[in-house]
C-alpha cells in the first residue's frame, strides 16, 4: 500500500522591498540623500565590486523579515553592482554594507536614531554618519571592535573606507573626494558640463580660425610666388 507522504506546508518568508515609509520628508533631506548617494556612485564607478544603494531595504538575518533598515545611502565593498529590490545579507556572501548615511529632517526622532545606531552596530556597519542639514550638524561613528565609536572632530575628517574628506565652511557642509574634488549636486552637475562643453567649443572656435588664417596667408604668398612649405 502505498502512503502519500505529508507535503511542506510550511509558508516561504516574504521579504518586503519596501517599509511604507517616505524616502525623505521635505526637499533639504532629499537633496542631500541624491547628492551623497550619486557621488559615490560616480567615485566608485569604475570599480565593479563596490554596491551603492540608496534607500535600500536591508534584511541582515535570513528568516527574519522583521529585523531591516533602509539607510538613506550604504556602500558595500565586496559586492557586484546590479539592481536589487532588497539587500539580502545571507544572499551576498553575507557581507554587511560596511558605510552608511543617514539625513536627518524634522520629523526624525533621538529614540528613531539611537536604535539605527544599536541596529548598525550590531551588524557589523564599520562608519556610520547622521547629518542634519538645518543646524548643519555632522555626526560620526567608527567601528572598535563589536563598537561604532563616536568620532571626536568630523570637521576635516576623512573617511577610512571612501577615503572622502567631511570639511565645514562658511557654514555649510562640503565632501570632498581623495582626488580634491567637491561632491556637486545635480544642478552643479549640469552647470559643470555646460561649461566645460562651453569651453571645448571655444576652442574649437579658436583652432578653426587660425586654420583660415593659415590657409590665408598659404594663399596670399603662393600669389607672390611663395610656397610656404619650402621656407
Amino acid at each position: 500500500m502505498v502512503k502519500e507522504l505529508p507535503s511542506d506546508t510550511t509558508p516561504a518568508i516574504i521579504y518586503p522591498e519596501s517599509d511604507g515609509q517616505p524616502m525623505a520628508d521635505n526637499t533639504k533631506q532629499f537633496r542631500w540623500i541624491v547628492t551623497i548617494k550619486e557621488n559615490l556612485e560616480l567615485l566608485f564607478a569604475e570599480d565593479p565590486n563596490v554596491f551603492v544603494a540608496g534607500d535600500l531595504l536591508w534584511y541582515p538575518v535570513e528568516g527574519d523579515n522583521k529585523t531591516r533598515q533602509a539607510p538613506d545611502t550604504m556602500v558595500v565593498f565586496g559586492r557586484p553592482k546590479g539592481d536589487r529590490g532588497s539587500y539580502k545579507q545571507w544572499e551576498e556572501n553575507n557581507i554587511a554594507p560596511q558605510v552608511v548615511f543617514e539625513i536627518l529632517s524634522p520629523g526624525n526622532r533621538l529614540k528613531a536614531m539611537a536604535h539605527k545606531l544599536k541596529f548598525y552596530e550590531r551588524y557589523g556597519v564599520e562608519e556610520y554618519y547622521v547629518y542634519e542639514p538645518d543646524d548643519v550638524e555632522l555626526i560620526g561613528w567608527v567601528r572598535s571592535g563589536n563598537e561604532l565609536e563616536l568620532i571626536d572632530e568630523m570637521n576635516g575628517w576623512i573617511s577610512p573606507r571612501l577615503g572622502v574628506r567631511f570639511q565645514i565652511t562658511n557654514g555649510n557642509l562640503e565632501i570632498f573626494a581623495p582626488s580634491g574634488e567637491r561632491f556637486l549636486n545635480f544642478v552643479e552637475l549640469g552647470q559643470l558640463r555646460e561649461q566645460e562643453k562651453q569651453r571645448a567649443d571655444e576652442a574649437e572656435r579658436q583652432l578653426e580660425e587660425e586654420r583660415l588664417k593659415y590657409q590665408a596667408l598659404q594663399e596670399l604668398l603662393r600669389e607672390r610666388g611663395i610656397n610656404l612649405e619650402e621656407l
